[in-house]
């Protein structure tokens, strides 16, 4: 309890707050590497998998892609980047871009796949051409699966982004790092508390999002739920019958 208040105190020193090595640096840093790359992956990412929710032609192979991308190693795919590239930062975000593209893939062709395609059939029954339908009907009703997959891209990428410490790309991973060699627990406990502050806040935010993108006539359309408590059948009352009745 007398580290984690320490570690408190340590985010909130004013020591920390100035000089090359501030927080507020180091945070933006982090925060830089986190929509960078979720901003870059969903370049490459979306076109891809509206076409593939649209078309149905490479699920199969969409699958198995993002099923092998997320089996990559994190640090090993930062190490080889970094070896080519170079210390700095454009290492660490490609290799976060990596990290990124899978979710916001399987969030942005699953969206499509999700929607009645009795309503794809009534929009080209009324003459839409395909673009519009794309447009006007799957997008938007694929809107919360997708930003699904964008908040499981910005939380896999915030929580991996310390790792940009370890080839000189800055991020809060540098205060684990440096408490690591330095055996100086505060600051580590410090840095891993603001990380987790940043994934929450982030989770919250998208959460709402994702609620807030769900078209009004769907979620008006939603039959609720009502509990019905059932009916207690009563207790049948009998009387003994007296004898000579």
């Amino acid at each position: 309890m007398t580290l984690f208040l320490a570690a408190i105190a340590w985010i909130f020193d004013p020591a920390a707050h100035s000089g090359q090595n501030a927080l507020p640096t180091r945070i933006a840093e982090h925060l830089g590497y986190t929509f960078g790359a979720v901003l870059i992956a969903a370049v490459i990412a979306l076109p891809a998998g509206y076409l593939i929710g649209h078309t149905g032609r490479g699920r199969e192979l969409a699958v198995s892609f993002t099923g092998g991308m997320r089996a990559l190693p994190s640090l090993g795919i930062l190490i080889l980047f970094a070896l080519g590239l170079g210390i700095g930062f454009k290492a660490p975000l490609l290799a976060f871009v990596i990290l990124a593209i899978p979710p916001l893939l399987a969030g942005a062709y699953a969206g499509i796949e999700a929607i009645d395609r009795l309503t794809i059939d009534a929009a080209r029954a009324v003459g839409m051409t395909e673009w519009q339908i794309l447009v006007t009907v799957e997008i938007p009703l694929g809107m919360p699966l997708l930003i699904g997959g964008i908040r499981a891209g910005v939380l896999q990428v915030v929580a991996t982004a310390t790792l940009a410490a370890y080839v000189g790309g800055g991020a809060l991973g540098g205060y684990i790092f440096h408490g690591i060699s330095t055996k100086n627990y505060i600051e580590m406990l410090g840095a891993s508390i603001v990380v987790t502050a940043l994934a929450l806040v982030l989770e919250g935010l998208f959460s709402v999002t994702q609620k807030a993108v769900v078209p009004h006539g769907v979620s008006a359309g939603r039959a609720k739920m009502v509990r019905v408590r059932p009916s207690r059948p009563r207790t049948a009352v009998t009387y003994p019958i007296e004898k000579g009745k």
